[in-house]
């Protein structure tokens, strides 16, 4: 197999990664509206224990989409997915320390960190798509870090948002680009 054929096949195996968005951004919506209506410990809970769902729960997207979920054991790029995914938890020890510092800086950090890890899906899934993601992404996190503490909220709307957006345009992107090839 050679690279874009493992990019096609990962790719269409899971719908382009966006499935994974549309669940990740529930979670960061749930987060929000915990956050905004509850408290902010209710939010960053909700944040980062639901994080822990979202590969199981993307599973069950994909495969209710009519997508496999699987690629074929031939296709060596396979494991990267789980090297990007490993890299939130660990990063999310910074956003820990971070919020130890200043609890406003919980959800603007953690939406550096998941932008951040978005930019290995460019060679993941093949689509340059990822790296505007990933960039708009990570400085939004940071402005609001640097410059947003009194909106402390709107990082994390702002990301289950986005999310949702990037997964219709990239999703129709696979979309167009399966059924130009059938």
């Amino acid at each position: 197999m050679n690279i874009a054929d493992t990019q096609r096949e990962i790719r269409y195996a899971f719908l382009g990664g966006f499935a994974g968005q549309y669940v990740s951004s529930l979670i960061w919506l749930i987060a929000a509206s915990l956050k905004t209506w509850l408290s902010t410990r209710a939010g960053i809970t909700a944040l980062f224990l639901g994080s822990m769902g979202i590969f199981p729960f993307n599973q069950m997207l994909v495969r209710l989409l009519g997508c496999s979920g699987m690629v074929s054991p031939e296709n060596k790029l396979w494991g990267l997915g789980p090297q990007i995914a490993f890299t939130v938890p660990i990063n999310f020890l910074l956003v820990g320390a971070a919020t130890l510092f200043r609890v406003t800086w919980f959800f603007p950090a953690a939406k550096f960190v998941v932008g951040s890890h978005y930019l290995p899906f460019i060679i993941l899934y093949g689509m340059n798509i990822f790296g505007i993601l990933a960039s708009v992404m990570v400085v939004i996190g940071a402005g609001l870090v640097l410059y947003g503490p009194q909106i402390f909220t709107l990082g994390v709307w702002l990301t289950g948002i986005q999310l949702i957006v990037y997964g219709f345009v990239g999703g129709k992107i696979v979309l167009n680009e399966e059924m130009g090839e059938q």
